[in-house]
């Protein structure tokens, strides 16, 4: 893990991609259509890591290169054009990760996800059927309005997109959890930076080239971090 020290959690918070899932031929695939809408043919390997942690409007801006004219068509096409559910089904889960999520629940802890995915994340939950395993799902602001899965019982909340705490921040609230006893799971810059602002203890998933409190390259060894395990 990178740390043996084990800790009274109470919360545990998931990022999305690359987290939950090996999202990077989806994000290729997405991106590389909105691109193409643009006459730009690829992406090179630094565009796609952008793409893959900060939201779908500040990756078009990006992969545009913040031209005004040429990202406002990018942005047509995209809202005329791109289904996410066409390019969802390119992600898979973690190992592991349902095991992981199961043992959390039965031991108390609440499961929680803020993400810069924007109207994506609801179909994620509904195609993966990952609305049982979590409290609380917390997605960036663009998206329209805020809302429940089929049963009604899962309330999508809207944040500002991270690395902006806002989002941890209604987490705790919603949950009533506190802050010391709840950790965060990411794999980029933008994750540790959220739970540095958020003062929530933060652990690199597979990724050892960030800073973090905790490493852990599989989902089932988290169980090892936990006090009351």
């Amino acid at each position: 893990m990178g740390s043996t020290t084990k800790r009274d959690v109470e919360c545990v918070i998931y990022d999305c991609d690359g987290v939950l899932f090996d999202s990077f031929e989806a994000n290729r695939r997405l991106y590389t259509s909105i691109a193409a809408s643009t006459g730009k043919e690829s992406l090179t390997d630094d565009e796609l890591h952008y793409c893959h942690i900060h939201t779908v409007y500040e990756s078009i801006a990006h992969i545009c290169g913040n031209d005004e004219d040429v990202e406002r068509r990018a942005l047509e096409f995209f809202k005329d054009n791109i289904d996410f559910r066409d390019f969802i089904v390119y992600l898979i889960m973690e190992p592991n990760l349902t095991d992981t999520l199961e043992s959390l629940r039965a031991k108390g802890i609440s499961r929680a996800i803020s993400t810069n995915r924007t109207t994506s994340m609801r179909h994620v939950m509904e195609r993966y059927g990952l609305w049982p395993f979590f409290d609380v799902v917390v997605t960036a602001a663009h998206q329209v309005k805020p809302g429940q899965d089929p049963a009604g019982s899962r309330e999508i909340l809207q944040a500002k997109a991270k690395p902006d705490p806002e989002g941890v921040a209604k987490i705790l609230e919603k949950l009533n959890v506190r802050r010391e006893a709840t950790v965060y799971i990411g794999d980029s810059e933008i994750d540790m930076g959220t739970a540095k602002a958020a003062g929530v203890t933060f652990i690199a998933y597979k990724n050892r080239g960030i800073e973090a409190d905790a490493f852990i390259d599989d989902h089932l060894s988290l169980l090892g971090f936990l006090s009351n395990e």
